[in-house]
């Protein structure tokens, strides 16, 4: 009984994987939803990270570059990360990596207000605040701000 729950716990731990990568706290999560023995699910994870199929790393390097498509800042993403498990130290370490997030924040920008920048102060703060929504740094909300007005 004892293995065919093992087995039944591992091959949903598979199918959940086989569609995206899963942090190793979203795979207990979701898990433990389904299954009730904690100390099984504890052995499947402890399995999968044996094999390299759930690691944080991945995972982080992932949904990094998914959000990063969809407009978001870094700010936004470790914070996101964070609630889904992973150390802050890997999300910073892969934050880092890219370099292009000025780019990102202008792309976004110029996505969401076609005309530019807005020439009443109010209006700006809106748009600034909207990039700070999406979770951009100071530097790179003033660098869309700053290279428009040249």
């Amino acid at each position: 009984m004892s293995d065919d729950l093992f087995n039944s716990i591992y091959n949903k731990s598979l199918d959940l994987l086989s569609r995206r990568e899963h942090s190793k706290k979203e795979i207990k999560e979701k898990l433990n939803l389904r299954f009730e023995n904690k100390e099984l699910i504890d052995s499947v994870l402890v399995k999968l990270l044996e094999n390299n199929l759930v690691n944080d790393s991945r995972f982080t390097e992932s949904y990094v570059s998914s959000r990063k498509r969809k407009g978001f800042g870094p700010k936004k993403i470790i914070y996101e990360l964070l609630s889904k498990g992973v150390n802050e130290s890997i999300s910073q370490a892969i934050i880092a990596e890219s370099d292009d997030w000025e780019q990102v924040a202008k792309s976004t920008f110029a996505k969401k207000y076609k005309d530019g920048i807005c020439s009443e102060t109010k209006d700006q703060l809106k748009q600034k605040n909207f990039l700070q929504n999406r979770g951009f740094r100071f530097k790179e909300i003033e660098s869309v701000f700053n290279e428009d007005m040249l």
